[in-house]
């Protein structure tokens, strides 16, 4: 994975571990920051939708911002709610792997685990266009097709590096068809 690296950067890069969260093999996923203490209001059934922002390597594709995947959650909590065999079903987790990691995170650290259903898409899905902040510069933000289906998160349509944004009620049947029929 070293080569994606700028040339500079590859030297202190490549003695580092990589970070895969959320994890799609075992659907878990792990935050301690203050953003995502929400994340732990989950319910089972409930849908966590992740986004990423991506480009063309070896095409022409401008940066935008695509859904990736998605959990049909079985569970979210802070990680000292969950037992020790509880855990023992994140331990593919980076948060949870790493034993002085996840020691010094335990009290802020919202886990997710994904359940039957959960899915890294095949085929990125586009969800942003290019919009501008109140300061006029450059944002993404949910683009006006993908606010029909999700709504506008109160206003909130940035999405570029947001907390968790959450589907309004009248919106969530529609969004939840949407998501489910990704592939």
């Amino acid at each position: 994975m070293i080569d994606y690296f700028p040339e500079a950067r590859r030297k202190t890069m490549s003695g580092q571990s990589i970070h895969f969260d959320p994890e799609f093999r075992t659907f878990t996923y792990g935050d301690p920051t203050t953003p995502k203490v929400s994340l732990q209001r989950l319910n089972e059934g409930s849908l966590l939708v992740f986004y990423a922002g991506l480009k063309g390597l070896d095409f022409a594709c401008r940066p935008a911002l695509y859904i990736i995947g998605y959990f049909e959650v079985r569970h979210a909590d802070l990680a000292a709610s969950f037992t020790r065999a509880e855990l023992r079903s994140f331990r593919k987790n980076s948060h949870v792997m790493h034993a002085g990691v996840f020691k010094q995170q335990k009290h802020s650290l919202v886990l997710v685990r994904g359940g039957t259903g959960s899915r890294l898409l095949e085929k990125a899905v586009k969800i942003s266009s290019v919009g501008k902040d109140k300061a006029g510069h450059s944002l993404y933000r949910l683009s006006p097709q993908m606010q029909r289906i999700f709504g506008n998160f109160n206003g909130h349509t940035g999405i570029q590096r947001s907390p968790p944004r959450w589907v309004a009620l009248e919106y969530t049947n529609r969004a939840a068809r949407f998501v489910r029929s990704l592939k």
